[in-house]
């Protein structure tokens, strides 16, 4: 499988819950707001033999000319939006879900993929609103048939595994791949950083801190016996990590 970051920046972001970019060299983190975190912003392009999947769908930034960043990240490495099969979400917040939709709100930003995502997760999403979800962002999927609900744990296409895990929104999940005796995990902002992995770290921002810390330690140490590689969305300095 071929694994391609997608990273769209780095970012601050403090309790407003607004992302503001963050130049690494240039700008000075203690000259943002207390508490402020420094973030990547980094959707992941994996090629299968049988998709061009794309993990969760970025801030929705767009240029002049209305085009989103995601789809020119895409174009640098020759994938058309219309070539993406499937679009697994780990969960709507709006760092994740704002490119699901064109700037208009009103067509689908990947034409031809199937878009999967917690039934829980959509109706909090829904029910719990800004300033975490941006409901406009992924509304345009409401009653199409592109939409894919699924449900706990499971699996897509006998290749593609879900696991509704929570932790750090109630109803986040996190996919792994297997092809070929080739693992991929994706743990969403449950496992978002290397270095979260590797120490026992309890977030405040998560909804249960304490459940991502275990789960990332299980994570760990099962993915260094199976040999997984992990991919971090929000890791300023590594995409992945390969056992």
């Amino acid at each position: 499988m071929r694994i391609i970051p997608l990273s769209e920046g780095s970012f601050t972001v403090d309790q407003t819950k607004k992302f503001v970019p963050f130049q690494p060299g240039k700008d000075d983190l203690q000259q943002r707001t207390k508490g402020s975190l420094l973030v990547e912003i980094q959707p992941f392009a994996i090629i299968t033999s049988k998709d061009i999947l794309l993990l969760d769908a970025g801030l929705g930034f767009a240029d002049e000319h209305n085009q989103l960043q995601i789809h020119k990240n895409l174009a640098l490495h020759g994938i058309s939006p219309s070539d993406v099969t499937k679009v697994l979400l780990s969960h709507l917040h709006k760092d994740h879900s704002g490119g699901i939709a064109m700037p208009d709100k009103k067509k689908l930003s990947f034409e031809n993929a199937t878009y999967y995502i917690n039934r829980q997760e959509w109706n909090f999403a829904f029910q719990k609103g800004v300033p975490s979800y941006i409901t406009e962002d992924f509304s345009c999927l409401d009653g199409n048939k592109q939409l894919q609900f699924i449900e706990g744990n499971g699996t897509i296409d006998e290749y593609i595994h879900y696991e509704m895990t929570g932790a750090h929104s109630p109803y986040h999940q996190v996919f792994l791949i297997n092809e070929n005796d080739e693992k991929i995990f994706y743990g969403g902002d449950v496992a978002p950083q290397l270095q979260q992995m590797k120490n026992r770290f309890k977030a405040k921002y998560d909804y249960d801190g304490a459940k991502a810390m275990e789960l990332r330690m299980k994570w760990w140490q099962l993915g260094e016996k199976e040999k997984w590689t992990f991919l971090f969305y929000h890791d300023i300095k590594y995409p992945f990590y390969k056992f």
